[in-house]
């Protein structure tokens, strides 16, 4: 019989399951759960990019497209990306479409990180960062906020984590799990620590169309960041578009001549289908973005107040679709309140340690769902809480 145990890598071996998934596994398991775990929009995609996927199946243009994306597809990301930030990249030669962001991520790390490297993540954070980079040998360095400072990265940590084996800073705002945002002001200070190393940005900006009372910014937009960032954004979030796998990166020449060689070899190309859909997202459906981003904003609310209602601190997020509540003062860990919670109220919310050390004591909610299923959640929690007698 062959030894599974050592034909597998041992890099692999290491690394943990999603803290995610285990949540939302266990939910599927059970019968009658509410999962506020995942962050999926409950919304349709809007009805002019199913159109034209349906268009396209009729037209029978299901075949390869360049491995860069379609041209058009590039053009019109390209047009979007400078109407949103201001930074103009040439479609030719500094796009890339991706299988979703998560692939943009994935890809743009293997570019970058050689044996050794050490890559400062700031956390809490999604899932993914830490386990890529140490697929690539590099060495994940957490630079951990705190609720003081509105999950903001700030300068002087950002000081602190440097040193000469840094080659990357991954910057994920707005932020999964905290729904943190970055302002200008907050950037500048970034970008004046950065300007003279030779450290690269990984810009994930999936949740950029998703904040509430003001505008997003980019770190591209900043003063000499352009040139060093890799940004990353898709069409899963704002669009409702996550089964389609879409996102996309745009960087400087060099770095996308290099990715690009990990996207021909391990994807080939983004489905077409899915490309074709996209073109109509980004041309099409501002009004359809807004009004999402409006009802998100309702729920948003409406979690909030009820988080400190119930006597949870609850820190109030300016982006993405999340809430995430500080539980210490149940006394239980992140993961017992989660399970305990899933248990006796049938409620599927995943533990802050998820995302990273800092956060403990706190779970993340998402609003990515239907008012009737988040009233009838809270009122759970809220029995779960009185239940508790703190």
């Amino acid at each position: 019989m062959i030894d599974y145990n050592s034909v597998l890598s041992d890099k692999i071996k290491k690394i943990k399951p999603s803290g995610i998934r285990r949540f939302f596994d266990l939910a599927q398991n059970m019968q009658g759960v509410i999962s506020l775990g995942v962050g999926e929009p409950d919304f349709q995609t809007p009805w002019v990019v199913r159109k034209s996927a349906i268009d396209t199946l009729e037209k029978k243009r299901m075949i390869y497209s360049a491995n860069a994306g379609l041209a058009q597809l590039r053009e019109e990301i390209a047009n979007y990306t400078y109407k949103k930030t201001g930074c103009r990249y040439h479609s030719e030669n500094e796009v890339i479409v991706t299988v979703g962001g998560s692939e943009a991520i994935d890809i743009s790390i293997r570019a970058m990180v050689n044996p050794g490297d050490e890559v400062l993540i700031v956390e809490p954070c999604f899932v993914c960062y830490a386990p890529l980079v140490e697929l690539m040998g590099g060495v994940p360095v957490s630079i951990q906020t705190k609720r003081k400072d509105n999950f903001k990265l700030t300068a002087s940590a950002l000081k602190e984590k440097i040193t000469d084996r840094t080659k990357l800073l991954i910057l994920p705002f707005p932020n999964n799990p905290t729904g943190a945002i970055m302002t200008r002001e907050d950037l500048e200070k970034i970008a004046d620590v950065l300007r003279d190393t030779n450290i690269v940005i990984l810009s994930d900006e999936i949740y950029s169309e998703l904040t509430y009372g003001r505008k997003h910014c980019s770190i591209t937009e900043i003063d000499g960041m352009k040139e060093r960032t890799v940004y990353i954004n898709g069409f899963s979030k704002a669009f409702a578009m996550t089964g389609w796998r879409l996102g996309y990166l745009c960087a400087p020449e060099p770095i996308v001549k290099e990715i690009l060689k990990i996207h021909q070899y391990a994807i080939m190309c983004s489905p077409t289908l899915s490309q074709y859909a996209a073109i109509e997202a980004l041309t099409q459906c501002e009004t359809e973005v807004r009004n999402m981003v409006a009802e998100y904003n309702v729920r948003r609310r409406l979690l909030v107040d009820s988080f400190n209602k119930m006597g949870l601190d609850c820190f109030n997020p300016e982006g993405a679709f999340y809430v995430f509540p500080c539980i210490k003062s149940t006394g239980m860990s992140s993961e017992e309140f989660c399970e305990r919670l899933l248990n006796e109220q049938n409620v599927a919310v995943v533990p802050g340690n998820a995302f990273g050390e800092s956060g403990e004591g706190f779970i993340r909610v998402s609003y990515a769902y239907s008012l009737k299923h988040l009233l009838e959640a809270l009122k759970r929690i809220e029995a779960f809480l009185k239940g508790l007698n703190i």
